[in-house]
């Protein structure tokens, strides 16, 4: 009986840009910019409930935050717009079980009972504000995000829980996405990136263990945290 929940820490990220302030003048006469550095993802999530036979009332599912690599291509259609196409390296999501303190005799409150990778990139159009020659230049995007969940795993601890060998599939997801950010340049062509993001991520849950069927409805309501450096060429 494996089902993703995720609790995630709500986090306030407060951008201050300041006006650009007299500096030497910077063309940003290249279009093209890659992007590497820390993706911190926190999650909040709703779900309906596992339903299936033999669950036991309350018992639900919980998933740790998490950090990857963060990894973007940006291109530059105008001064003040600009394409992104992020996604992270694929993390290692390890799920805890929350709730009846066993199933059975088996522990299960706390236990590592399942784990997933994913792989959800994101493409933004940002709205850039400020003049190219400012050395801080705030932006805004919105755009759309799609989630693949991929090497499902039951563990041991969780097989035990549910009854034996459990096989695990999670949809794919797709749905909106927006992000907030602020660039500061650095000399040469380098500037580094700070920003946040909130995406829509929903997918439904099927756990069969020897035939025994139980799902899941599950909304994810990610966020995440970046500090990035990206190159411009």
């Amino acid at each position: 009986m494996t089902r993703i929940t995720v609790r995630g820490r709500i986090i306030s990220v407060l951008i201050l840009a300041s006006a650009a302030c007299a500096a030497p003048s910077f063309a940003d006469d290249t279009p093209n910019s890659a992007r590497i550095g820390l993706y911190s993802v926190f999650y909040h999530v709703s779900t309906e409930g596992l339903s299936g036979p033999y669950v036991p009332a309350g018992t639900s599912i919980d998933a740790n935050d998490l950090e990857t690599v963060y990894l973007a291509y940006v291109r530059s259609i105008t001064p003040h717009l600009d394409l992104e196409l992020t996604a992270g390296y694929p993390p290692l999501q390890k799920t805890v079980g929350r709730g009846p303190a066993t199933l059975g005799s088996v522990p299960y409150n706390g236990q590592v009972i399942a784990s997933a990778r994913w792989l959800a990139p994101t493409l933004l159009a940002e709205y850039v504000f400020f003049s190219e020659d400012a050395r801080f230049r705030p932006y805004l995007g919105v755009g759309v995000n799609y989630t693949n969940f991929y090497d499902r795993d039951s563990t041991a601890q969780g097989n035990a829980g549910s009854g034996g060998p459990t096989k695990l599939s999670l949809t794919s997801s797709v749905g909106v996405a927006g992000t907030v950010g602020l660039s500061y340049r650095l000399p040469g062509n380098w500037k580094a990136y700070a920003s946040y993001s909130a995406s829509q991520v929903k997918t439904r849950l099927d756990a069969d263990t020897a035939g025994v069927e139980r799902t899941a409805h599950i909304n994810f309501g990610p966020q995440a945290l970046v500090v990035a450096v990206g190159y411009s060429f």
